[in-house]
């Protein structure tokens, strides 16, 4: 007799919302990587002012390939724009950089939900590598603190997702700040590089709801093998 688990529709939920944010954000970096700033100056070179501007003189800007691989290391201190990113004095390109600036920012002010998900980084990576496995492990050999510790950890990925919101949010909402302060961008280039960001914004939202989702199946499995 054929089975159909309906969790799987939890799954696919998560997918495509994380399809959809990232579809979002693509098409809203597309739309405003083609504006150009009216002062002309490029990403890499606004993101190392505003720094200085806000007394932050440790970071160092450099450049890394790929398309969105842009980020900020609080170990190395470096700030890393992408292709798209680096050289351009788009919108799109000075919305991202400043976003970066504003995670070297908090790192500069001890911010204490980016201290918090830089600690947990280990932990969490293992523990959503093994999640998985040693919940099914649980599943297969009928072995319940199997399916627990699986769970336990896999709610370590959905606590770590949790933490990155604010993260993200308040990266983004300093990088806007020291570009308003600043006077880098007019007030309609600033709306179209908080557009940009509130979709990138966006997709770690999506990240959140689909882990909160798969550990919601992972539960339900449980407690549906236990009834039976």
């Amino acid at each position: 007799m054929y089975y159909f688990d309906w969790t799987y529709l939890l799954v696919l939920a998560g997918l495509i919302l994380g399809m959809l944010a990232e579809g979002n954000v693509k098409s809203t970096f597309a739309k405003y990587k083609k504006q150009s700033t009216r002062n002309g100056i490029p990403a890499e070179q606004i993101a190392q002012s505003i720094l200085q501007d806000n007394g932050n003189q440790a970071v160092q800007v450099m450049h890394v390939h790929g398309s969105l691989t842009d980020s900020y290391n609080p170990a190395t201190e470096t700030l890393s724009l992408s292709d798209d990113v680096y050289g351009s004095s788009s919108v799109a390109a000075i919305g991202v950089a400043a976003h970066e600036a504003g995670h070297a920012m908090q790192k500069m002010e001890g911010y204490a939900p980016l201290r918090l998900r830089t600690v947990s980084v280990p932990v969490v990576n293992i523990g959503s590598r093994a999640a998985i496995p040693v919940f099914f492990m649980g599943m297969i050999f009928s072995l319940p603190f199997l399916e627990t510790a699986g769970i336990v950890l896999f709610s370590l990925s959905v606590l770590f997702s949790l933490i990155t919101l604010p993260v993200e949010f308040n990266a983004s909402s300093r990088g806007l700040a020291m570009l308003r302060n600043g006077g880098w961008l007019t007030e309609e280039e600033l709306s179209g590089a908080e557009k940009v960001l509130r979709a990138a914004a966006l997709t770690y939202v999506a990240s959140f709801a689909a882990n909160v989702l798969n550990l919601l199946r992972l539960i339900m499995l449980s407690n549906s093998r236990r009834r039976r």
